[in-house]
């Protein structure tokens, strides 16, 4: 949706020009400042519309306007667990049994069809701007970016922690480090190998809660590949549970028990640093209870 934004001038920028106070105090990407130079008052100092090669004064007020860019998704009414919202995020505790995009599977039933439809109450049409994503099946946060400059300082910038029901026994903590390929380019299906080519990635685990046949573990990933965490999981013989695609244990849930439990970010207009919360969905809780009576095969 569209942004105003207005800073003041600090000292370390008495003197220096509007563009190199947008590039360096506010953090703006080349192209954020490209859109809002050609943008009707796209940029304010002290009211009156400024060029970006106008010299700034300690106190003077610079003020933005950011366009939207792109289509909004088709609304799509559903019910969505808010964790926080403001002008410049919406954070979401996505339900496994949605998807996060349109595709040719699934039109009009994803996340940005609900998040629209969401924004719509509110009269606001903006894009759709997941900063990372979630595969169906996973549940937990989901940060949106509600504009472009939100969107460029945040990617690549949210800390997320995970937790997965998995088969067996682990006890401690671990890493993964095993290249992650796509064996066959038509399918979704990922492997593991240190012989085949493919992406770095590496997954670190810890273990909260141990039952007879099944783990709960904590999980942090340094790199983002499609499947990491089921996969990785798969590979060393602990597969999450509902995982048919990589395993086969207590597959009649139908979705992997892998649950995006926190994320740590620093704002992208105020520089809070924020932490969001998601409590588990309740299937996740249930399987939890079933392994822990030791009656998953009852």
């Amino acid at each position: 949706m569209p942004r105003e934004i207005s800073y003041i001038v600090s000292q370390e920028y008495d003197g220096q020009k509007v563009g190199q106070f947008l590039r360096g105090f506010c953090g703006f990407s080349a192209r954020i400042v490209r859109s809002i130079k050609f943008t009707p008052d796209g940029i304010r100092l002290n009211g009156t519309k400024t060029r970006t090669s106008d010299i700034l004064k300690r106190g003077d007020t610079v003020t933005v306007f950011i366009p939207d860019s792109g289509n909004a998704p088709e609304p799509m009414k559903a019910d969505l667990q808010i964790l926080y919202e403001d002008d410049d995020i919406l954070v979401i505790n996505k339900s496994p049994f949605m998807a996060m995009h349109p595709t040719h599977n699934h039109q009009g039933d994803t996340l940005a069809n609900a998040v629209a439809a969401y924004l719509d109450t509110k009269g606001i049409r903006s894009s759709f701007r997941s900063v990372g994503r979630l595969d169906k099946g996973t549940s937990g946060v989901v940060v949106c970016a509600l504009n472009s400059l939100a969107a460029c300082k945040l990617s690549g910038n949210v800390r997320k922690e995970y937790c997965a029901l998995i088969k067996g026994n682990l006890s401690g903590n671990g890493s993964i480090d095993v290249p992650i390929y796509r064996p066959d380019p038509m399918k979704t299906l990922r492997a593991c190998s240190y012989e085949i080519e493919g992406e770095s990635a590496l997954t670190h685990w810890t273990v909260e809660e141990e039952f007879d046949t099944a783990t709960v573990v904590r999980l942090n990933l340094e790199t983002g590949r499609t499947h990491q965490i089921r996969v990785h999981m798969a590979h060393i013989g602990h597969p999450l549970a509902g995982d048919d695609m990589y395993g086969d244990f207590m597959t009649e849930i139908g979705h992997q028990l892998l649950h995006c439990r926190s994320c740590k970010l620093t704002h992208p207009v105020t520089g809070e640093e924020m932490v969001f919360t998601a409590p588990l969905w309740e299937d996740f809780t249930k399987a939890v209870e079933i392994v822990k009576n030791g009656t998953e095969n009852a």
